[in-house]
């Protein structure tokens, strides 16, 4: 486990203003989920050797994959109770929106083990069926860690018992109930995106999730489609170059005809989902879509200029007229006069492939291939550091 849980990541979490808002971004940033993978990938060595993938997903995925044979459907069940198809690190399985005229049920396409006994006892308590199915399907597994000073515990004061189990299914979202006794609402985490070298690239990616948010809410769009598709869009998402590669199945957008009886859904290139297709009656794009959203609330002239500097960079990802960190990791490496075309990243690559990043991460190199005419000089300031 602690080989795959080292890894870097970027996860935000947002508040919700109830309940309802918090399941429907829940399956809205499901959809989004190997769509800022993709865009945001930066993990193509591992254990010293470049490797045929360029995020870090499903190598957490495995290492923290403690399903018996029984449970990954290799021999018949004796001893365990379920067949379970994924890892406790996995995409999420399952919607959980109430509304059933915007979650129609062929969306929930995977097969999908859970507790009866739980599910049962959630319905008696007065859950709906989708909510109490997220739940009894999320308690199939095995607490991983167990303290001894947390086995006796009022649950009416504490959640540390159920948080044993739901912080432990490592899914693409987390679905956040507060906790007992507290003020804190209802929350949704974002968890698919990776670490990137600069707190400018950190803050355009976290800010366009926040942006997407408030354009679902606003806007009151539909991104469902079978669950099935955005688990072939996991699956993409970790191909080399996929970005430029690779077609995401993704629901047909556009703001003049959303109402539309029969969803189409379809694959597009990264770069038609972000920017829109040529003709925006196919496909807006999520990036116009945020900017229509920006000029409705009147977003100040400084804030909007900022956020236009992180949405340039999206855009650019997107079309790949800029790099993604993993392509910019293996241009290094493959250019590097030490490297022997055998995928192996001696200790002197390493070396200088660190150093390359710090001197990134800290504003004393400019990398044109990432950021191009981008000011991100200023992202990271270690002014300070002299005075710790």
């Amino acid at each position: 486990m602690a080989f795959g849980m080292g890894c870097c990541c970027l996860q935000t979490t947002f508040q919700c203003c109830n309940i309802n808002e918090a399941r429907l971004f829940y399956d809205h940033l499901a959809v989004l989920c190997p769509i800022m993978l993709s865009l945001t990938a930066a993990a193509p060595i591992f254990r010293g050797y470049l490797v045929d993938t360029d995020v870090r997903w499903n190598v957490i995925s495995s290492s923290v994959d403690d399903r018996t044979d029984e449970e990954r459907g290799k021999k018949p069940l004796e001893n365990d109770k379920f067949v379970i198809n994924k890892s406790r690190y996995a995409s999420a399985s399952l919607y959980i929106n109430p509304n059933e005229e915007e979650l129609l049920e062929d969306y929930n396409d995977l097969d999908v083990a859970y507790d009866q006994s739980i599910f049962e006892t959630l319905k008696n308590e007065g859950f709906d069926d989708r909510l109490a199915k997220h739940f009894a399907h999320l308690f199939i597994r095995d607490p991983l860690v167990v303290y001894e000073n947390g086995i006796e515990l009022d649950d009416t004061i504490h959640s540390d018992h159920f948080e044993n189990i739901q912080s432990t299914n490592w899914q693409t979202v987390r679905f956040k109930p507060p906790p007992p006794k507290s003020d804190i609402g209802w929350r949704v985490e974002f968890r698919s995106m990776e670490a990137s070298l600069t707190d400018f690239e950190n803050a355009a990616f976290s800010i366009f999730v926040v942006l997407m948010t408030r354009v679902i809410s606003s806007f009151g769009l539909n991104f469902y489609m079978p669950l099935s598709y955005v688990d072939e869009n996991m699956k993409s998402a970790h191909n080399r170059d996929s970005v430029i590669n690779e077609k995401f199945y993704f629901r047909k957008i556009n703001l003049d005809d959303d109402d539309e009886e029969v969803p189409v859904y379809q694959k597009y290139t990264l770069n038609e989902i972000m920017n829109g297709t040529e003709d925006k009656s196919n496909f807006v794009g999520l990036i116009p879509l945020v900017e229509i959203y920006l000029d409705t609330i009147n977003t100040p002239k400084e804030t909007r200029k900022k956020i236009d500097q992180y949405l340039s960079l999206l855009s650019k990802r997107a079309s790949g007229e800029l790099v993604t960190t993993a392509r910019w990791i293996r241009n290094f490496v493959s250019n590097h006069p030490k490297y022997t075309k055998n995928s192996v990243i001696s200790h002197e690559i390493n070396h200088d492939l660190l150093d390359a990043c710090y001197k990134i991460s800290n504003g004393l190199i400019h990398e044109e291939s990432l950021f191009g005419d981008l000011d991100v000089s200023g992202s990271n300031d270690n002014s300070n550091n002299n005075n710790n």
